[in-house]
């Protein structure tokens, strides 16, 4: 049976064609089935209370009391969220010792005032320090396209994107600093978003880098996204669905268009053919300010800077127990101390500032998501140059809308049977709601075939 959406999920109990529990039930014997990526894409399931939360759901129904759409529906969050009374590890080895957290983080537990399922904690590259989901501790999930061939997920919330595309829960919260919601949605062929960071509450997240860093959904379309985001939002939205006649594109030419691959080349101008069919204005647009973005992260950038901050004093007992290729890029901001960080916050503000002058007249940026299909898992776990070149490449695009501290959802474009390939819709700060109504229509518009 092919796996169903959210809102599939949703409806199914909402007509009382489905219960929580048999959603449960599906979802947890996919996790287990051990000829899939349940083990790899899991760093912790709860069986047992994914069972008790089912079961209340399907009373709350029964009574007609559903907390919310969501109530019944099973998702997972990653493992750099704060479930009450254990261990929050964020795929390393080197925190199963810590502290267990005293609560919810801020957006399990609005999960749960949903009556989600929250079913498990999601793999992810260890401490979220790259795009491409790469985790040597508890392996690494394989993309769902092509299995037998073991692609890359995506990172850093890797975990997230196997878990929905394989139904082992109908929705992912994850985080993204630099792409880590829409990379891993653009390789396995999902939809993922990436909100204003300030409109989700982080309280209860390990921190990459709090200057970056956002909360994000996944799941197979905007639709799906959207319910996510309406239950962990502090102001949800409420999208309507744009009309592409009225609207007005711009894709850079800087940066971001930079070493396409074919197939993401053809997926990318074919979309942007058949969203003019439909009437959409689209221009070209130089958009300079992109390529100072090397210039002013060159020493690291906040990432290195606040992330070095955090880990300082874990690593100097246990740098061992680290990723080497995670602690090699966290070790980089060693060197960088307050008036660095004075500086790169200046210079992010003038940025932002001239960004926002540049692309405010259009209602969206379109650009690729990625610059490639998804590469395999053994190619780059033997070649630590090819590692780091394409884990480059793969943040390069995503990271300028957090850098621009803006909004932005992956949506795949590529032609039926062939390899997923994102295509990112964009706007400036708190445009979200509008973001998403133009979502929708691209979604839509790209679906018609």
């Amino acid at each position: 049976m092919e796996t169903l959406t959210l809102t599939q999920a949703a409806a199914g109990l909402a007509s009382g064609e489905l219960t929580a529990v048999q959603l449960t039930a599906t979802a947890l014997a996919k996790i287990a089935d051990q000829q899939g990526e349940g083990a790899r894409t899991f760093t912790h399931v709860y069986g047992d209370w994914a069972r008790q939360q089912a079961l209340a759901a399907d009373r709350r129904r029964a009574a007609g009391n559903p907390l919310s759409v969501l109530d019944g529906v099973p998702v997972s969050v990653k493992d750099l969220f704060d479930v009450a009374g254990e261990a929050t590890t964020a795929g390393s080895r080197v925190l199963a010792d810590a502290p267990v957290a005293s609560a919810h983080a801020a957006v399990v537990a609005r999960l749960l005032q949903a009556g989600a399922v929250v079913i498990g904690k999601t793999n992810m590259t260890e401490f979220a320090y790259s795009g491409l989901g790469i985790n040597p501790h508890y392996g690494t999930p394989a993309n769902p396209w092509d299995r037998s061939a073991r692609h890359i997920p995506g990172g850093s919330s890797s975990g997230a994107a196997v878990a929905v595309a394989d139904g082992m829960g109908f929705g992912a919260i994850g985080s993204d600093t630099g792409g880590s919601v829409r990379i891993p949605a653009a390789f396995c062929g999902l939809t993922g978003y990436k909100p204003t960071a300030r409109r989700i509450n982080r309280s209860g997240l390990l921190p990459l880098s709090p200057s970056l860093d956002s909360i994000g959904v996944i799941a197979h379309d905007v639709a799906g996204c959207i319910a996510l985001d309406t239950a962990i939002a502090d102001l949800p939205l409420r999208p309507q669905q744009k009309i592409l006649s009225q609207a007005r594109f711009a894709v850079p030419q800087t940066l971001v268009l930079e070493g396409l691959d074919d197939e993401v080349t053809a997926a990318f101008h074919l979309s942007l053919q058949r969203l003019t069919q439909a009437g959409a204005q689209i221009e070209f647009i130089p958009c300079q300010e992109f390529a100072e973005l090397a210039r002013i992260n060159a020493a690291g950038g906040f990432s290195a800077l606040e992330s070095w901050r955090w880990h300082q004093s874990l690593m100097a007992k246990q740098a061992d127990g680290y990723d080497p290729r995670v602690l090699s890029r966290i070790r980089r901001g060693q060197w960088l101390d307050e008036q660095d960080l004075q500086q790169l916050q200046l210079l992010r503000a003038d940025w932002q500032r001239r960004a926002a002058l540049t692309v405010q007249g259009f209602d969206a940026l379109l650009m690729p998501t990625v610059p490639f299909i998804a590469p395999t898992i053994a190619e780059l776990e033997r070649d630590d140059d090819a590692y780091f070149r394409i884990n480059g490449a793969a943040l390069r695009n995503p990271s300028v809308i957090n850098f621009l501290d803006g909004c932005a959802l992956s949506l795949p474009c590529q032609a039926p049977g062939a390899a997923p390939v994102g295509l990112m819709i964009a706007g400036l700060p708190l445009q979200d709601e509008a973001l998403l109504g133009w979502a929708l229509a691209v979604e839509c518009c790209l679906a018609d075939v």
